[in-house]
């Protein structure tokens, strides 16, 4: 009984076997998936939005009018502020009343999702300046690449230029 360390290549490859005398002839990719799909069971959407809160059942903490910017650092700051207050509290409930701790809980819970929803708001501001700076650090290597090229350039220029004047020399 003959085995294989491999298991047989698909079928597709036959697609491709005049490519190499007519890059034409593969087929043609299939189209981007837009909208939602399913992926391991999961249902996904390309759209990249962030739910809102009241899609989560979270009641908003902060400002919720679409007129008024928010001010990030204002609410986080507030947040992170009743969060401490609502730690302490849940303490004291813990010692004088433990069976009241589940509504401290769910206040904290509440709090926690709104902070993960304004710092998830900041992402795409997070994303634009990561690639802003990527995109200045590789001008700054291309740079000094292109400074080395010319500094090497001139050295040996220098070098042929002195064994022109020895061989002239001699």
């Amino acid at each position: 009984m003959a085995t294989a360390t491999y298991p047989p290549a698909p079928p597709y490859y036959r697609l491709y076997k005049d490519y190499s005398e007519n890059p034409n002839s593969a087929p043609e990719p299939p189209p981007p998936i837009e909208g939602t799909y399913v992926c391991f069971g999961g249902n996904y959407t390309t759209e990249d939005v962030l739910p809102s809160l009241e899609e989560q059942g979270v009641p908003q903490l902060y400002p919720k009018d679409s007129n008024v910017v928010v001010d990030y650092k204002k609410e986080l700051r507030s947040l992170n502020r009743e969060l401490q207050l609502h730690i302490l509290e849940l303490a004291d409930v813990l010692v004088d009343r433990p069976s009241q701790y589940a509504k401290r809980i769910g206040d904290i819970s509440s709090i926690f999702k709104n902070l993960h929803h304004l710092l998830n708001s900041l992402r795409p501001h997070q994303a634009r300046a990561t690639l802003i700076h990527i995109m200045e650090l590789q001008i700054q290597q291309r740079k000094q690449a292109v400074e080395d090229i010319k500094r090497r350039r001139e050295e040996a220029q220098r070098l042929l230029k002195d064994a022109f004047v020895t061989l002239d020399g001699q």
